[in-house]
């Protein structure tokens, strides 16, 4: 429930006020009042799109405030739990909304700063609102399809959400068959020139690595003399049997070294050194000793590895990568090979992933739409008989479900027709009925899900729903929605005082100007004061004192008729 709404700077309200009780709440004003605003701020704190443009003129921002009851268990409750909301004692939250005149909007909820989608969440179980345009549900079929899927309750949702899957299901298996089927001819062709390159690389058989190793003892030989001549140079110099060579100079100085660490032992590690440095020296003239001789071993060697690097270099051309890349080019070749190996396999997996996923669309379908024909009647009858209460006994309300080609939301078109008078054939609502028995018929929808689907305590605010309606049937209108406050919460705006004399909460939104400025105030009117009021609607002149007696003669009819 609501309990109360806060506006701050927001529109033609400065500073406005209101405190919602149970029952029926009704608001009424003149034209431009500010009437609008009141449920601008009320949508808000709803997760409403914020409009810079409606703060008010001067102001830096506009602040919207609600506190709303929150019951233990509902799915708003878990949604503040889970945004780390902490709930009052008394089961009440308060929610602020404020939206810049150049800054971002910010939605407050306890106390802490939440996404605007946190109270679309809250507002989507506590508060429904209806206005003039939602008779649109009334001339689309989607939208007629959503309501009695609405009304068909929940167990009826769970097996839309399970046909929705496999609607899903069965539209990406067709595609990926679509894919796989149209680009055959190519993929197949594709593979056939990738078994082509991997039978020329099997047959070359690259290493990795391998065309750099080649490249690099390729320049060794090519030069080999001059490699041969440095190498030998280098092994005369360290070991020969000249005196001067490196391992006799070393032994000449360890000995030298050697005499003098007996006399001075500090001297011993440096000799050691020297020693170590000695049979250094001598392996490395033994390893150029050994290469000198490789070198010389295999004179035809040069050409072998300039074969190699021919083989490398024409597989390189073909596939257009250096080593490194055509191994990595043969590795995804051989798994797209090895896929078109299984393409008859997986072609006909996939044929079969679509008959499946048909057979359970189709299976869901048939389901849903069996409990659309059931609840189709119920509603049906629902409304049928509010009609009655809303002075259109004579109207005969049907819904049909015709087949149609599987959809997102299932193999159903939803058809609502109306009978306006005895004698003549349904006709879809839209063509039949006019402005003020759409929105009897609209309200008598609204009466019919709230039995069904909304807990008690709901709130629902209807926006001027009964446009289009006077006498006889706005009494009616008003006694309806008086019916409904008896088990949820209704705030209503109205223009109609048949509607407005129901009201256990009348509130009157009130515009007045100094000239060159205009404010509004929204205070509540009791006495002599909500007579003056009805006799304003009814009359356009609240001093009238026909008018008066008639504002007393509904306040006192609308007393009995509750």
């Amino acid at each position: 429930m609501l309990h109360e709404l806060t506006i701050d700077n927001l529109g033609v309200i400065q500073s406005a006020r209101v405190t919602f009780g149970a029952g029926l709440t009704v608001l009424t004003g003149e034209t431009g009042a500010g009437k609008t605003m009141v449920l601008t701020g009320l949508g808000l704190i709803l997760g409403g799109k914020p409009k810079p443009t409606a703060v008010r003129t001067g102001a830096d921002e506009a602040l919207a405030q609600a506190v709303l009851d929150v019951p233990e268990g509902s799915r708003a409750r878990l949604a503040l739990a889970e945004a780390g909301a902490e709930v009052e004692e008394d089961g009440t939250v308060i929610v602020a909304r404020t939206v810049g005149a150049t800054t971002r909007s910010r939605a407050i909820v306890a106390g802490r700063t939440a996404p605007q989608s946190l109270l679309a969440d809250i507002a989507l179980e506590l508060v429904t609102v209806h206005g003039q345009s939602d008779q649109v549900r009334l001339r689309s079929a989607a939208r007629q399809r959503g309501t009695l899927d609405e009304y068909a309750g929940p167990a009826h949702r769970e097996v839309l959400e399970s046909y929705r899957s496999a609607w899903a299901a069965w539209t990406e298996a067709k595609a990926e068959l679509a894919r796989m089927e149209s680009g055959a001819s190519q993929a197949r062709a594709d593979v056939a020139r990738l078994r082509e390159d991997l039978v020329a690389i099997d047959a070359v058989d690259p290493q990795p690595g391998e065309d750099e190793a080649l490249t690099a003892e390729s320049m060794v030989l090519e030069n080999a003399e001059s490699v041969r001549s440095g190498v030998a140079g280098a092994g005369r110099a360290i070991d020969n049997d000249d005196d001067e060579s490196l391992v006799a100079a070393i032994e000449k100085a360890r000995r030298a070294l050697g005499d003098a660490a007996r006399h001075d032992p500090a001297l011993a590690e440096h000799e050691k050194r020297l020693t170590e440095m000695g049979y250094a020296a001598a392996d490395i003239s033994s390893e150029l000793a050994h290469y000198l001789d490789a070198l010389d071993a295999d004179p035809g060697r040069l050409e072998v590895l300039n074969g190699r690097r021919s083989e490398l270099a024409g597989l390189g051309r073909r596939i257009g990568r250096d080593v490194t890349g055509i191994l990595e080019y043969a590795a995804d070749a051989r798994e797209r090979v090895a896929e078109d190996d299984a393409w008859d396999e997986t072609l006909i997996q996939r044929r079969d992933r679509v008959e499946a996923t048909l057979a359970k669309l189709l299976a869901l379908a048939g389901e849903l739409t069996k409990q659309r024909e059931i609840a189709a009647a119920a509603l049906a009858s629902a409304v049928d008989r509010e009609l009655g209460e809303l002075a259109m006994s004579d109207a005969r309300f049907t819904i049909g479900v015709e087949p149609t080609e599987p959809g997102p939301s299932g193999a159903d078109s939803v058809v609502m027709s109306l009978a306006a008078h005895p004698g003549t054939a349904p006709r879809p609502v839209a063509e039949a009925a006019s402005g003020g028995e759409l929105s009897r018929i609209m309200l008598a929808i609204e009466v019919a899900l709230a039995d069904r689907a909304a807990a008690p305590g709901h709130t629902f605010v209807f926006d001027e729903v009964d446009a289009g309606v006077g006498g006889r049937a706005a009494i009616a209108v008003g006694n309806r929605l008086a019916a409904l406050a008896r088990t949820h919460q209704v705030i209503v705006v109205t223009h109609l005082a048949q509607v407005a004399a129901f009201a256990d909460t009348h509130v009157v939104v009130q515009k007045s100007t100094d000239g060159t400025t205009t404010s509004t105030a929204v205070v509540e009117v009791v006495g002599a004061d909500r007579v003056a009021e009805i006799a304003r609607l009814l009359s356009g002149q609240e001093d009238s004192a026909t008018a008066r007696a008639h504002a007393l003669e509904l306040l006192e009819a609308s007393t009995v008729a509750r």
